[in-house]
């Protein structure tokens, strides 16, 4: 598992990496009390293994006021989870997929730019054959804990 394969250091920096991918590297080290070079090596073994998969951006949400997201749980008919991940993969405004156990076989995070969007999204995704039942609840706001 990858998780075993990364160690405390590891684990900081990447924390300070999720907090601010913008760092740079003489800023980590200190904070890490490692190198320059060991952060460099480390990041970049980290994104060869595929840890670290990508950097992005956060903006403000307020530039975001119009998106709608949402979460939908699945009901799955039978053995079809599978048929059903790859139809909801080829779908642009569904984000992730989970499963999960208990009432709900899958969550999807969906993410639209309007509400007609968010609407097409929902009548596409009802149409998979395999989906049992649906329930959707749009994200109001988000807070960071």
């Amino acid at each position: 598992m990858v998780a075993e394969l990364l160690d405390e250091t590891d684990r900081r920096l990447i924390a300070l990496l999720r907090a601010d991918s913008r760092l740079p590297a003489s800023s980590l080290a200190a904070q890490l009390r490692v190198s320059r070079g060991t952060v460099q090596n480390r990041i970049e073994r980290l994104t060869a293994r595929g840890v670290i998969q990508g950097f992005t951006i956060r903006t403000r949400p307020e530039l975001e006021a119009n998106r709608v997201r949402a979460i939908m749980c699945i009901a799955i008919e039978g053995e079809r989870s599978s048929s059903v991940v790859k139809a909801l993969r080829g779908l642009p405004t569904v984000d992730k997929v989970h499963t999960t156990n208990g009432r709900w076989d899958l969550i999807a995070e969906l993410d639209t730019e309007t509400l007609r969007e968010f609407s097409d999204t929902l009548d596409r995704i009802r149409t998979i054959e395999g989906i049992a039942s649906t329930e959707t609840s749009i994200l109001l706001a988000t807070q960071k804990l």
